[in-house]
């Protein structure tokens, strides 16, 4: 069958060495833009803060694949109409195909808690972490992780590590403001 094709194993060849050649330079280009947009968002008032964590959720859900953002959207839609079921066999297939997409991981970690999967998420949220560690809503998952397993300590620990970097983040806001007394106690 091949032989009918000569110059399909030079435009296969090809189209490899563009995807080898493009995606790191993308994931360099984004590295360097994301770096930017945290340092902006850890100085920003509250009124910028928004629109970088926009722009940061915007970049880090671009995977650098047309089919792999389709199965991100697929994913996340699908959680969106509560077809959980659903939302994890598409993430499911987009941490297979793009394992160094930390999006995909923390997606599907998403998924897995609200299933009640909680090991399953645990693990998910330590790769997307491992892939991307300043990804504060992941961080504030953990944090939430810890609070379900009742370990307020831990739980308050991460949040203050997402509001380091987040210093505006609202859900992580409020959950410190929640924990603080049972981890640093109640003034007399």
């Amino acid at each position: 069958m091949l032989a009918n094709f000569p110059k399909l194993k030079a435009i296969v060849a090809a189209t490899a060495a563009s995807v080898t050649f493009f995606l790191p330079g993308q994931a360099m280009a984004q590295g360097l833009s994301a770096d930017v947009l945290l340092q902006d968002l850890a100085l920003a008032e509250a009124t910028e803060a928004a629109a970088i964590d926009r722009e940061l959720q915007a970049l880090w859900a671009r995977s650098g694949s047309p089919s792999m953002d389709l199965l991100l959207r697929r994913g996340t839609d699908a959680m969106e109409r509560g077809d959980l079921q659903q939302a994890a066999e598409h993430l499911t297939a987009l941490t297979d195909h793009a394992p160094e997409f930390a999006r995909g991981w923390y997606e599907r970690a998403r998924v897995y808690f609200a299933m009640g999967l909680y090991g399953p998420s645990v693990a998910d949220l330590q790769r997307a972490l491992a892939l991307n560690p300043r990804d504060y809503n992941a961080i504030y998952a953990l944090g939430a992780l810890f609070e379900q397993f009742r370990e307020p300590e831990r739980a308050y620990q991460a949040y203050l590590r997402a509001k380091a970097i987040h210093p505006h983040h609202e859900e992580v806001s409020s959950a410190l403001e929640r924990l603080k007394p049972s981890v640093e106690g109640r003034e007399l």
